[in-house]
């Protein structure tokens, strides 16, 4: 493997960690709103609380090695990116701002505020969908390069189909990959009360997913022949697995059974799908600008990247693990009998 290949998997990985650690506290974040705009809070969010409190801090330590990462290794996606992703990188800052001050004084602050818990919840659907986007201009058609100038075709991209199901696409699965986690995890706590619910949620959220990724190959034939053509020609077994895992998950659900293996089979469905979907998109990080092999940085530096950021991955694992092992897997914690 090749160092450049190696960088791009390494950062792929780091991006998967994000997608799935990010999507449980997005959507729980949105079920507390939901719960309580209900009236079903008394049900749920002390659960929900219990695994937000110790894990909202370190969400984005994924997504900030990605960049980092990505910027360093390939640096001509900051020349190209830059222009295109300017208002939606800045609606994402702004929104990770206002999720992270409106958690604080929804939880800590001397008001139970359904405004506050509004904001936290609609932010965390809001912003996957802004993230979404890059996805969809890295397809190609959205970016076109006249002598040294790039120009981002904006309204090509807010009025395209495929851009819209991507964007679908990013909020379902926030919500279906939450919905699966907290029922593990209700289930764990032993919490009679709010696993029926979740379980409900659950299940609802897992039809729209599985439509939405249908609509997305659909958009993409017709949005980027290259990369359909990519997953067609012998690559389409890693989204037929991703399938299967999706029926596992569900069906453990549906029956009632084992809903630690249907989480993990969520990560699994997720995860195949994650870099089957990068696997094809190669070389590209950006049709048809940015090739791997051409726009990668020097060998020295790459390969200095590639082992800090490998030993990062290798740090930072186990500090998720630790993390839930003292908090979330903690059976005093997870019961409710230890304090936040």
């Amino acid at each position: 493997m090749d160092i450049q290949t190696l960088g791009i998997t390494v950062l792929w990985t780091f991006l998967y960690g994000y997608l799935i650690v990010a999507s449980i506290d997005f959507g729980a974040g949105f079920y507390a709103f939901y719960s309580k705009y209900t009236k079903r809070d008394h049900l749920t969010n002390r659960l929900i609380l219990r695994y937000l409190s110790p894990v909202w801090e370190v969400t984005n330590v994924f997504f900030v090695f990605f960049f980092v990462g990505l910027v360093g290794f390939f640096p001509d996606t900051a020349y190209y990116y830059g222009t295109a992703l300017l208002v939606p990188a800045s609606i994402v800052l702004v929104l990770i701002a206002i999720r992270g001050s409106f958690y604080a004084f929804a939880n800590y602050g001397s008001n139970d505020s359904m405004f506050y818990t509004f904001l936290y919840g609609a932010t965390g659907l809001l912003i996957p969908a802004a993230m979404s986007t890059t996805l969809t201009i890295s397809q190609g058609g959205f970016i076109r390069k006249t002598n040294e100038t790039v120009e981002f075709l904006g309204t090509k991209l807010f009025t395209n189909f495929y851009s819209w199901t991507v964007v679908a696409l990013a909020i379902v699965s926030v919500l279906y990959i939450s919905a699966m986690f907290l029922l593990f995890y209700a289930d764990k706590a032993k919490d009679e009360n709010a696993t029926p619910l979740i379980r409900k949620w659950a299940l609802f959220w897992s039809i729209p997913t599985i439509v939405v990724c249908a609509l997305v190959f659909f958009g993409l034939k017709n949005q980027a022949a290259w990369h359909y053509e990519n997953i067609l020609n012998g690559n389409w077994w890693w989204f037929a697995a991703s399938f299967l895992f999706f029926c596992v998950a569900v069906t453990l659900v549906y029956l009632k059974k084992n809903y630690g293996i249907a989480f993990i089979a969520v990560m699994a469905q997720y995860g195949v799908a994650w870099f089957g979907y990068g696997y094809t998109h190669l070389p590209y990080i950006l049709y048809p600008y940015i090739d791997i092999n051409k726009a990668v940085v020097n060998e020295t530096m790459a390969t200095a990247l590639v082992v800090v950021f490998i030993f990062g991955l290798m740090l930072l694992i186990p500090a998720l693990y630790l993390i839930l092992r003292l908090f979330l897997f903690d059976n005093d914690y997870v019961s409710g009998k230890k304090a936040k």
